[in-house]
Parts: structure tokens; sequence; C-alpha cells
């Protein structure tokens, strides 16, 4: 490795003698040209950098207005930063010509920029620590970045022939790594339709095979075993609501991702109201649905089983058997209907919501209560089983995350030299 000097800012540390740091104003020119016409819309993604607008599905990025004439232009190798976002890490070296909101910043590059280097640069974590330090705000999402500040932070330049050995160097290394990252996503997702498939398969056809059917009444569902009742949800279940009025209670419990989990009652994070005394007091056993924003179902995961004594917000609709019953069948029968989308067509009212009356009235089954103990201990086992796979592959895939952070900071920064052809 070569001689290295101190770069000036601590996120990076040095970098070679032979390359310069200079501040962002030095390499930046503020573009501000209007929409000049038919071009793509684009915006900018924390993963992904600057996108095209029609690649965004089920991304959250800033929607665009009815009214584009006072969008501005973005021509190929242009930075492209989300004013309000960009301590987070939007921004990104644009690779498309198009428009985009006016609220982004959109600048030209310096000729002494390569701009593929540019894009894992400014993109890195320790140019977005710097981002953070100009920003000014009181949210947790949005931040504006002070202008003065960010002109001034600091960037590092290679020698341009060795920015673009960089540049090609980590385009292919990363392509590698996203192509393992893309594999082991597509092993999850299988795994999780396969999981799906056996919790509808099980708590609607039961564990025995070979045996009479009937028709069900629901589209949805079609067969289900002959001895197996039909009742509406509220012949097994009520509503509880039993106020936590003198706020005693604080054990704080959140339905996230299908499992009712333990939240600190005095987290700073997320939004938390002052007084808990309109939530609902909840016991082990109870199921907890999450009835809002019906349309806006994006992963199915509505359902959860309570497995202790504690408050949930009254928001969500809290089913209390009053018949003896296995209620975590139930919970996975109402889970399988939720991933087959029957609460979808349920809702009513602007935002899609259910209030426990409509609920109530949704059709469910009754296999003996010994068969609803099996069907449990069998899909515990077999969920539990997957849950374990996808678990190692989440890990798998925070590792070659961790790993391309890593790469990336320690090529743009210097830490690491690339060959010379």
């Amino acid at each position: 490795m070569s001689e290295t000097i101190y770069s000036g800012i601590d996120s990076i540390g040095t970098i070679p003698a032979h390359w310069e740091a200079t501040r962002i104003k030095n390499i930046l020119t503020l573009r501000s040209e209007k929409n000049s016409g038919d071009r793509e819309l684009l915006s900018v993604y924390l993963d992904k950098g600057v996108i095209s607008y029609s690649d965004s599905s089920g991304m959250q990025v800033h929607k665009p207005s009815d009214d584009l004439s006072n969008y501005q232009n973005v021509h190929v190798g242009d930075f492209v930063l989300n004013n309000q976002q960009a301590w987070r890490g939007s921004v990104g070296v644009s690779k498309y010509d198009g428009i985009i909101s006016p609220a982004y910043f959109v600048y030209k590059l310096s000729s002494k920029c390569d701009p593929t280097y540019m894009n894992f640069l400014l993109r890195d974590s320790s140019m977005v620590q710097q981002y953070e330090t100009a920003s000014r705000g009181v949210g947790s999402i949005q931040r504006n970045i002070y202008a003065l500040w960010f002109a001034n932070s600091i960037v590092i330049l290679p020698p341009l022939a060795e920015q673009k050995r960089i540049a090609t160097f980590l385009t292919q290394k990363i392509s590698e790594i996203d192509t393992l990252i893309s594999t082991i996503s597509a092993q999850i997702e299988s795994l999780d339709l396969y999981k799906r498939a056996i919790i509808i398969e099980t708590t609607t056809k039961g564990l025995a095979k070979n045996v009479p059917m009937k028709d069900s009444g629901l589209e949805y569902v079609g067969l289900v075993p002959a001895t197996w009742d039909i009742h509406p949800v509220y012949f097994y279940f009520g509503e509880r609501k039993n106020k936590n009025a003198l706020g005693k209670e604080t054990n704080l419990l959140s339905l996230s991702y299908g499992r009712v989990i333990r939240k600190d009652i005095n987290s700073n994070g997320g939004l938390l109201p002052e007084s808990f005394n309109t939530y609902n007091i909840v016991e082990a056993g109870d199921i907890i649905i999450r009835p809002t924003d019906l349309q806006n179902d994006k992963r199915s995961l509505r359902t959860g089983l309570v497995n202790e004594h504690g408050i949930i917000t009254s928001a969500y609709i809290d089913l209390m058997p009053i018949k003896p019953v296995n209620t975590a069948y139930y919970h996975y029968l109402l889970h399988a209907f939720d991933v087959m989308k029957v609460f979808y067509n349920m809702g009513n009212g602007v935002r899609q919501g259910l209030n426990f009356s409509e609920f109530s009235r949704l059709m469910v089954f009754e296999p003996s209560l010994e068969e609803q103990n099996a069907i449990v201990s069998y899909l515990n086992e077999k969920c539990g089983e997957i849950d374990m796979i996808v678990q190692g592959k989440n890990q798998q895939l925070a590792v070659l995350e961790s790993y391309k952070k890593s790469l990336i900071f320690e090529y743009v920064t210097g830490k690491k030299e690339v060959p010379s052809a």
C-alpha cells in the first residue's frame, strides 16, 4: 500500500497520499433545469439510489405530483439528493435522463469525476455520516440538509484513471454479491409461500387423509371434512374490551409481522402516546386482528396470538374465546384467510376498516378439540422448522449486505487498492 495521509474527516480516516481531499462544492454544480419535455419520471430510493419511478412498485418513494411542469431535468451522470432524507442515504448518481421532483437537489458532476465511482462514494456510509451532520430537523424521517454545511463536506478523489479502475472492480464484485442476495431472497420467498400453503391446507382440510368431505360454502376454501361444523366467528369468540382506564397496566404489547411482541413502554422511538389509558387489556389466548387500511395490504400479517397479560392499542380487535377451543388453531385459520386476502374484501369506509360486528360474521370451521390440538402441534413443528431455515438465510443476507458495504468503503476510501491492469 502506498503512503497515506489524513483525509480531514474521521469517518473516512486516512487516504492514499496521491489522492485529493476537497470540498464537495468543488465537484458539484447545481443544475436547476426545468422540465424540458417528455422525459422519464425518476425517484431516489434509499437502498438503490436513482431509479425509474416505474420500477418503484412496493417502495416508499416520493409520490409524483399531477402537475409535472415544475419538475427538473436530470441527466445521465448527475448527482441527485433528497433534501429531507439525504441523512439516511437517499442520494445517488443517475444512470438515466429524466425528471424529478423540485424537492430534490440535482447537481452536475465535475469532469474530474467518474460517475460510477462517485455513485459508490457518495452513497457510502462515510459520506452519509457527513450528510447527517449537515442535516437539521426534529423528525425521525425527514430532516432538511443545511446547504452551507453540505457544500463544505469533504469528498475524496483518486486520479480519474484510478476512479475508473475502482468503479469497474466494484461493479463486478457488487453484481456477484447481489446475485447471491437475489438467489437467497428468492429461496426465502419460496419458503414463505410453502409455509403459507401448509397453513392453508392443514387448517382447512385437516390432517387425516381420505375422509369424507363436504362443501364449506366458501368459494375460497371449497371442501372441508364432513365432520367439521361451520359457524361465524361470534359463535366461538367475543370481543374483549377491557380498558386500561387507571393506567396501571404497563406490559405494552404490539402486533409486529404477525406476532404479538413486547414493546418498551418508556421507549422514545416509534409513535407512542402520552397516556395508555385508552389501551385494551388483553390476556393469553386472545387473538389480535389489525382491521384498518385493508386496501394497503402488502404482506397479510394482520393476526397475532397473545401469549401473556398486557395492553395493546384499541385500534385492534381483541378476540376472546367464549367456548372451549384451541385459540392457536383459530389464529392459524385466520392467518390462512388473511393471506388468501379474505379480509381485503370485507372492509368498508374510506380507510377500508372492520369493526368486531362486521368481522365476527366471518365463517370459520370447528374440528373436534382433539383435531384442533393435533393441527396446532403439527403446524407449530412444521412452521418452526421453516422459520429456522429462513432465519439462517436471513443471517446469510445480513452477512452479504455487511460485506458489500465494507467492500465499497475499503475501496472508495483507498484502504484497499485495485491492482493495475
